[in-house]
């Protein structure tokens, strides 16, 4: 089957579903949900996660069958952290083989990692065209 826009919008649609619901699902938490999308200020896919000390985070899902581009699905998910005033930013790509959103692959920087374990967030403050400031 060709991919076109309709497809690829609708593989995209279901993955963030997917994963918004197993995240709400495995933590507890009600608050987590897909994003609404915001167009040019986009703030990521899913909203209401949190680090372990508190800080917003922004989760980007991506469904390019299979394909990864780790460099600018990471610039594209900084740049909605800093829309989103989050403290980092991490992508969920769609592995090939499985549906289970538990067995999706995560993409991150190990600065994000460390937000995400506890760490001080100080350096992720502003983000510009990708980059912390």
């Amino acid at each position: 089957m060709t991919r076109n826009r309709a497809s690829a919008k609708a593989a995209g649609s279901w993955l963030e579903r997917a994963v918004a619901d197993h995240i709400a699902e495995q933590l507890g938490d009600d608050g987590i949900d897909r994003q609404v999308k915001t167009g040019r200020y986009d703030k990521g896919d899913i909203r209401g996660v949190k680090s372990l000390s508190g800080d917003r985070l922004v989760i980007e899902c991506k469904e390019y069958g299979g394909q990864i581009h780790a460099g600018p699905w990471m610039k594209e998910a900084h740049i909605e952290a800093g829309n989103a005033d989050a403290a980092a930013a991490f992508v969920v790509a769609k592995r090939l083989g499985t549906r289970d959103p538990g067995e999706q692959w995560v993409i991150t920087t190990v600065d994000d990692l460390l937000v995400l374990l506890g760490a001080d967030s100080r350096g992720h403050d502003e983000w510009t065209d990708g980059e912390p400031r």
